[in-house]
Parts: C-alpha cells; sequence; structure tokens
C-alpha cells in the first residue's frame, strides 16, 4: 500500500471544511488537515516539518482572495498542485483562477468522487514533472537540481543524471523491487555496450553517497534480481 499523501484543505466553510477532510481520510490514500484562513494556512506551510502534495483552496477566505493567495505561493515557490473551490461558474472567475496559478478548480456544491479524481490526476503529473520534490530517508531529493538534501546534517548531496534517473525510477515503483534488465533498459536504452556491471557501479556509487554505512544499506535495497527502495524511507512528494 502506498503511503498517504497530505493534503492541506483551506475552506472558511466549517462544515465544508470538515466534510472534505473526512472525506479524503476515509478515501484512504490521503491525509488532510483543514483551516479557515490564509494566514492559517501560511503558518502551516512554514512549519518546518509539515510536507503538503496538493492544496485545495477556496477563492472566497475571509482574509484573503483565494486567487491572490494561490498567486503569492506560486511566488514563494510553492509549486504543489493546487486544486481551487470556487461558486461561481463564469467563465471570467475560472480563467483568473488558473491564471493565478491553480492547477485546476472545481465549482461548488463539490462532488467528492469529481474533487478526489482531479487531485489525484494533479498529482500524477506533478509526481512526473522536474518541480517534484520527494523524500527519500532523511533527504529531499529534487530531481530537476539533482540534488539530495539532508536538512537534520546540513548535507546536500549532487547525484549524476544517471544516479538521479535511477533514484527517480526506484521512487515511482513505490517499494517494490525493480529487475536489474528493467532499469538497464529504463534508464540506458537498449545497448550491447551496457551490462549490469554498469548498473552496479552506479548502485555503489549511490549508496557511497547516501548511506550511512554503505555496506549495510538501509535505503538503496538489493532484491533478488533487481534494487529498491526501502518502504519505510518512502515519503510523498510536494513543492
Amino acid at each position: 500500500m502506498s503511503t498517504p499523501r497530505p493534503i492541506l484543505i483551506v475552506e472558511d466553510d466549517a462544515a465544508l471544511r470538515a466534510s472534505l477532510t473526512d472525506q479524503f481520510e476515509s478515501d484512504g490514500d490521503f491525509i488532510a488537515e483543514g483551516v479557515e484562513t490564509a494566514r492559517e494556512a501560511e503558518a502551516k506551510l512554514a512549519c518546518v516539518d509539515s510536507r503538503y502534495d496538493a492544496i485545495v483552496l477556496d477563492i472566497g477566505l475571509p482574509d484573503a482572495d483565494g486567487r491572490e493567495f494561490c498567486a503569492q505561493l506560486r511566488r514563494d515557490g510553492r509549486r504543489m498542485p493546487i486544486i481551487m473551490l470556487t461558486g461561481a461558474d463564469e467563465e471570467q472567475d475560472i480563467v483568473r483562477g488558473l491564471d493565478s496559478g491553480a492547477n485546476d478548480y472545481i465549482a461548488k456544491p463539490v462532488r467528492m468522487s469529481e474533487l478526489l479524481a482531479r487531485v489525484r490526476a494533479q498529482l500524477r503529473i506533478f509526481d512526473n514533472s522536474e518541480d517534484a520534490v520527494f523524500t527519500i530517508g532523511p533527504y529531499l531529493f529534487r530531481p530537476s537540481a539533482r540534488l539530495l538534501h539532508d536538512a537534520a546534517r546540513n548535507r546536500k548531496v549532487r547525484l549524476t543524471d544517471k544516479e538521479c534517473t535511477i533514484l527517480k525510477f526506484l521512487y515511482r515503483a513505490d517499494g517494490k523491487a525493480v529487475a536489474r534488465e528493467v532499469l538497464l533498459n529504463e534508464i540506458w536504452g537498449y545497448s550491447s555496450a551496457v551490462s549490469t556491471h554498469t548498473l552496479e557501479t552506479h548502485i555503489y556509487r549511490l549508496r557511497q553517497k547516501i548511506e550511512p554505512d554503505p555496506t549495510h544499506a538501509r535505503l538503496l535495497l538489493t532484491e533478488t534480481g533487481g534494487y529498491k527502495l526501502a518502504t519505510a524511507a518512502l515519503h510523498g512528494g510536494n513543492g
């Protein structure tokens, strides 16, 4: 089972906020947290330990216009999917919401099945984008920068293109083992000049970089015929 994805719901209607939180939680794929205002949302996002893979954001908040708040989040470098809730269905309002940086919108009254489908769709797109940031063990993994950052130890690990691609592929396998042949084909493409020794060399170098004790790997594990990332080391991604 995949790790539940953390979702932040910013909605001033207490009854709707509670309903959305409960329904996201009961779905099983999400951990939902609800706040009433943009200020509360900013405080949640600013917490060092907080991570949200997506934001469900109401347009009409008591202390801000949701569209302006969305634009501010984008200016602050927040890249996770933002799905806006709107009571207005006129084209101009929808366009303004999307222009502010929202990935999608859904009109009230909210149909939960549709909202869940839209959130999942945006997460799939984001997980395959270069804006994505993932957690692997103690590291924040930024594929676009080819970088692992261990904030607790203030340590940065630079990755080669191939090392980065290996980690992305294993991450998306969600804790399942990936056969060596699959990794070779997916990462190097078919080539008689590339052997399993090439892959093993890259795995060895990755372990030297990321494992506290490379001789006793805890993050990047060897399975019969392949490799995987330890399930306990995997979390959702955000930006």
